[in-house]
């Protein structure tokens, strides 16, 4: 039987990050992906690689999600890059019209290039909209920072203390991910289930930022709900994925790599 994988994110135009890493890495682990657009994001390589941000409409939105609803019976779901209060509601009454088993969140908080007061707001509407809807949550460094309310997370403890209280905020499940920015040689995770935290780990490679890690581990973990999985095991294999796509990263022209979600397999 087919497993369905549904995405709700932006389109990141060099193929790196967003709804196009969702569909590869759903593809990747068996899965039928189907998505919704909810921003078009192209780096502007005249101006230091920034974003050039450019949300859908709110309707268009709410017209591919019920369009995808309408055609299978979709019960798991990654939700990416929203980037604007208007797209934030659009998602979130959407969400709200029928049951989902999984809603897996990667807050993604700021989009560059945005207005501070415009990023605000933006992030306040994720809290409170689509927070409180996730079963799921896989904030970076900075996100579970800004989320669990601390300056920094240097221990393990720490990152078990964030993903605590992240879950309070809603998510039955919590992934920290400490990333490049957590201390020392390992890149360490946590997932905290409710009752007790598990620390995924692996040794860093390198020390610079690998574009879409993060919306990888995310549908990975999405892909594997799909098709029930044990949160456990879905954790650990989603790192498996990224590890994996790190050692095989994308050199471009642009100063990052991108991870290659099909090292997974080949």
């Amino acid at each position: 039987m087919v497993a369905f994988a549904y995405t709700i994110a932006g389109s990141e135009a060099t193929g790196g990050a967003g709804f196009q890493v969702d569909l590869k890495t759903f593809h990747e682990l068996g899965t039928y992906g189907m998505g919704a657009l909810t921003c078009i994001v192209s780096f502007d390589p005249k101006n230091n690689w920034g974003h050039r941000f450019v949300p859908v409409d709110p309707q268009v939105i709410k017209d591919q999600i019920e369009s995808a609803t309408e055609a299978q019976d979709l019960d798991t779901v990654k939700i990416g890059m929203l980037g604007h209060p208007d797209t934030i509601k659009a998602v979130s009454e959407s969400l709200r019209k029928q049951s989902w088993r999984n809603i897996v969140l990667d807050p993604v908080l700021i989009c560059k290039g945005q207005e501070p007061g415009h990023a605000l707001d933006t992030d306040n509407a994720l809290r409170e909209q689509i927070l409180p809807l996730a079963t799921v949550a896989t904030p970076n460094y900075f996100e579970a920072c800004t989320l669990a309310g601390m300056e920094s997370l240097n221990t393990i403890e720490d990152l078990e203390e964030a993903a605590r209280r992240i879950s309070a905020l809603g998510p039955r499940y919590v992934i920290v991910k400490g990333g490049i920015d957590f201390p020392g040689d390992d890149a360490v995770d946590v997932l905290w289930d409710g009752k007790k935290a598990t620390a995924y780990r692996t040794p860093k490679i390198g020390q610079e930022r690998v574009s879409g890690a993060g919306c990888t581990l995310a549908a990975a973990i999405t892909a594997e709900l799909a098709k029930g999985t044990d949160i456990h095991e879905a954790v650990r294999i989603a790192k498996e994925v990224v590890t994996k796509g790190i050692n095989a990263r994308v050199s471009a022209h642009t100063p990052f790599d991108t991870v290659w979600q099909g090292a997974y397999s080949a």
